[in-house]
Order: C-alpha cells, then structure tokens, then sequence
C-alpha cells in the first residue's frame, strides 16, 4: 500500500511513500523504548543543546521547509517562515525553561524530607493534523522529549513528507536515531500502536471523532490522553469596541491559514447597535485576502487542504444561505485548478444553521447580530465546543471580566485574536478536549508526577 501526497494548489500527484505493516510498526516501537531507556537518564545540558541546534536547523531551512508546506497543504511561504520561526521559538523556550520547570518541589510534612518529583513516562504516541505541520509537532515534541520522554509520530497522510523531515531534522540536530520516529501508516494502524505495551500516553489534535474513538481506546488501556479537538471560536464585538481594529484583527483571525484552524475566529457576535458599520469594515478587510499561488511569497490566500474540505465547506455555506443566511461576500467556487475558495461573510447567522452549530474550517466568517452583552455572552457559549474565544471593547476592566468569569473556552483573548504562545498553557473544555499543551501545564502533562518521603 502507498500513501500519496497531491498539491491542493493544482491538483498533481507529488509524491508516494510506501505505507509501513504491523510488524515494521512495532519493530520501530521496540527500537525507540530502548532508545528511551538511556534518554531518561541523559542531562538537561544534553536536552537543551540538542533543542537549541533544532531550532537552528529550522530556521537556516525555513525556505526549504516553508515550500514543503505550501506544497503539501497549501499554506502561503510567508506563513510557512511564520511557522518554522515559532516551531523553532518553542524549541528555545523548552531547551532554556524545562530543566526549572522539573525541579524537585519540597513539601514541609512531618516527614524528614518530601519532596515531589517529575520523571518520564516512557513513549508518547502522538496524532498530529496536517494543518500547521511544523508547529503541532514540535509543540507536543519538545517539551515530552526534553522531559525525558520517547516519541513516535503519526502525522496526517497528505504531510507524511513534512513528518519525515522532521524525524530527519531531530537526527541532524544530534538526537538519538530512534528517540524521534515518523510512522508512514494509516487510520486503521491507530488502534494496535495505542495498544502496544511500550506506548505509555496519546497525544492527539484533530477532529472530535477523532479524539472521541483515541480516547476510548487509550481509556480501555488505561493511558493518559491529551486531547485538543475542534472549535467554533465565538468573538464579541461590544458596542463600546474599537471597530476598525476590531475588524482588521477578527479578518486576521478568520484567515490565518486560509480559516483552517482549530482555534480561527468563527463566530462574529456583534451587537446591533455597531453591526452596520462593523460589516462595512470587515467586507473590506476580507477583501484584502486575494487568492495566489502558496508558492508566491506575496500570497496571503492559499488553497484549502483537500478538495473534499472545499466542498464540504462550501455544503454549509449553501444550506445556510437556503435557511436565510444572508451572503455579503464571496460564497462562490473560483474557476480554474486548485481546492480554492473565496473569502466569504454570512451576516443574519441564526441557529438551526451549519455556519452557526457547526465547526467552520476554512475562510467563512459567520455574523450574529445581538442585543446587549449579556446576549453576546450568551449566544457565545451556545456551543459544544470550548477552545478560544475574544471580546472587543475599550473598557479593559470589563473585557477581562468577560474573558475570566463568562466565556467559556480554554483561552480568552482582550482586543485581539486567539493564537498560541510557547509560554501560555494551550486546550479546551466541553467537546474541543482536555489536558493542556504549552507553558509549564504542557511539560507537566506527560511526567509521572511522583511523590518521595524519608522518614
């Protein structure tokens, strides 16, 4: 069998990898928990210089790396060299703060000393989505491999060659060959790897069907899960809002990586007082996302992955204007080659409709007219999912009030778009996950948390 890899931007094959069987699987899963047994033991010196030269070898390949992307997946180079430069931000961040963030914590007990401990679990298997192909994988890997941890790799199908690089950058950087391993497999090879006695944890970001059937089978194994799944990330505009600024940044948190983000701007809640002049400005910093070539570095508006994600976009933008959405902008499939779409806006959003109930994965912004904050508030949290979420207003005391205490996601952002940071714990809550990746939460996610007492 052979998995192949077809550039969303023409629709040509670019290459095919031979997929691996069962038993070239578990033979590369015996190799690296013998590889994890002397890596547990290995120095944070040792951890750090090796994370420092990875960071070195994705910046000084950034061009090669970036036009693998686009080529793959479709992201613009520009926004490619954005993600080789932030995969190699978290690399710094975990090479210089892990060794602090696993110090030995002393607990005052009537014991002579207490003290707990964080030491490595063993293999983390972990199930990456193909749309930010560096940065998911190093945000998992770093801080699991500088933790102590092994680490093997079941990217998204149409990346594998981006998995590969990866795997090949780790040895370059002078990691053990088989502490960091990219397995060429399918679906249907998840459920046996999971099962395997050497994989100790799961590590998935990806769909909550996805999550939902990893969970079960990590559960019935008795293995931790992290699990960062879909969002329908909710942005209030408030009345009091600088609406310009607040437009500007809700397009750049629709369109980074042409809305193909678990944690993309989705749901434009905004009160009626504002909507008209907020729509005129949002039109027009929609329109400023033109359609390219990824390859061209003045491209801000790549393909979509696949051309089954356009379609099946391009399904809920039509069913919801058939329920009385009503389209001011784009809403068309552009002529010519490519899984393109246009930037497109749906105003008079209503529930019952697919761009309201549904998680939207690719450039449709959804707009919902409300009345007063408490409304806003409300129609935000009418939602399954819980990742990210935004208010807009000039009252920061009021702004913080609402990200703390009532919108209910994993991270809330004031006047600006959610994004991930290496230093911010990164999840969510109801059907978008749970355990945190990033920050000191995510190195501790994968640790065995232990306690030691001397009497």
């Amino acid at each position: 069998m052979t998995i192949e890899s077809i550039n969303p931007a023409t629709g040509t094959k670019i290459g095919s990898y031979s997929e691996m069987d069962n038993d070239q699987v578990f033979s590369i899963i015996e190799r690296v928990e013998n590889t994890f047994l002397d890596w547990r033991l290995s120095s944070f010196k040792q951890r750090r210089e090796g994370f420092l030269r990875a960071a070195e070898i994705l910046l000084s390949n950034k061009i090669e790396y970036a036009r693998l992307m686009a080529e793959e997946m479709g992201k613009p180079v520009s926004q490619g060299y954005a993600e080789i430069e932030k995969s190699a931000w978290g690399c710094r961040y975990y090479a210089e703060n892990a060794e602090a963030f696993l110090n030995d914590v002393i607990i005052k007990t009537e014991a002579r000393k207490a003290f707990v401990s964080y030491q490595p679990l063993g293999i983390i298997f972990a199930i990456m989505p193909w749309n930010f192909p560096f940065w998911q994988v190093f945000r998992a890997a770093g801080p699991a491999i500088m933790a102590g941890n092994a680490f093997v790799l079941k990217h998204s199908s149409n990346v594998t060659g981006c998995a590969l690089a990866i795997e090949a950058l780790f040895k370059q950087a002078g990691f053990p060959s088989d502490l960091f391993k990219a397995l060429v497999i399918n679906t249907s090879s998840v459920g046996p790897i999971i099962e395997n006695r050497h994989i100790k944890a799961v590590t998935l970001t990806g769909s909550c069907r996805a999550g939902s059937a990893v969970a079960a089978q990590a559960g019935a194994q008795v293995k931790k899960v992290v699990l960062e799944l879909g969002g329908s990330d909710p942005y209030l505009i408030l009345a009091d809002a600088d609406i310009r600024d607040a437009a500007k940044k809700c397009a750049t948190g629709r369109m980074l990586n042409a809305g193909q983000s678990c944690i993309a701007a989705k749901r434009f809640i905004v009160d009626e007082s504002i909507i008209a002049e907020f729509e005129e400005h949002f039109i027009e910093e929609m329109k400023s996302y033109v359609i390219g070539d990824p390859l061209d570095a003045a491209c801000n508006l790549g393909p979509m992955a696949s051309f089954d994600l356009r379609d099946a976009l391009h399904s809920q933008v039509e069913k919801s204007v058939r329920a009385g959405a009503r389209l001011i902008l784009g809403g068309e499939i552009p002529a010519g080659p490519g899984a393109y779409y246009q930037p497109t806006i749906l105003s008079n959003v209503a529930p019952g409709m697919p761009v309201y109930e549904e998680e939207v994965f690719g450039p449709v912004a959804a707009i919902i007219s409300t009345k007063d904050e408490k409304d806003a508030i409300r129609i935000a949290n009418d939602t399954s999912f819980g990742l990210g979420a935004a208010v807009f207003t000039k009252d920061l005391d009021k702004g913080c009030h609402i990200a703390k205490q009532e919108l209910q996601a994993g991270s809330c952002f004031v006047n600006d778009f959610v994004k991930s940071d290496p230093r911010l714990p990164f999840g969510g809550i109801k059907q978008s996950g749970y355990g945190r990746e990033l920050g000191t939460f995510g190195i501790h996610e994968f640790v065995n948390i232990k306690t030691v007492s001397v009497c």
